[in-house]
């Protein structure tokens, strides 16, 4: 039996765009606690984003608008009913898609070829925010797959 939730910390917002969202990425991008080198990457990519788009849009927004749009709304859970395993598709909590869309976005951007981390980010950010790229793909994925799976969608629990 579980003993109880673990308690939500809050995270401050980031000191140039005030945002808990930035914050959240650059704790997440982090490697071995090195969270300037972090910030860095990120302002950096935020910056490039800035420049590519001939300051049309401000880099923040680009930014939340790539995270918006890869947010998955369905995902499929396995569920074992007597026996057999079913991928049930169910809704995704509000701090789940953002969790999720961070992690994916950062996922893509490593793997990418672009030559800094910076780079790579900012145009997967840049292709996310134009419904394009893996990050965005791989939402799709997950989406047709709780479509897919709908039938089983009376096992939710």
């Amino acid at each position: 039996m579980r003993r109880r939730k673990a308690p939500v910390r809050e995270v401050m917002p980031d000191p140039i765009y005030n945002s808990v969202i930035i914050t959240k990425f650059i704790n997440k991008l982090m490697y071995d606690g090195k969270k300037s080198v972090a910030e860095k990457i990120v302002y950096t990519a935020i910056e490039i984003i800035s420049k590519k788009t001939n300051g049309e849009k401000r880099g923040i927004e680009i930014f939340n608008e790539a995270i918006d749009k890869v947010k998955p709304v369905l995902e499929v859970r396995s569920r074992r009913v007597g026996g057999a395993t079913y991928q049930v598709p169910v809704e995704v909590r509000p701090e789940r898609q953002l969790s999720l869309s961070l992690r994916w976005l950062i996922e893509a951007s490593r793997k990418r070829n672009e030559r800094t981390m910076a780079e790579r980010l900012a145009n997967e950010l840049l292709e996310a925010s134009n419904d394009k790229g893996s990050t965005f793909k791989k939402k799709e994925d997950i989406y047709k797959m709780a479509e897919a799976n709908k039938a089983f969608a009376h096992y939710r629990w």
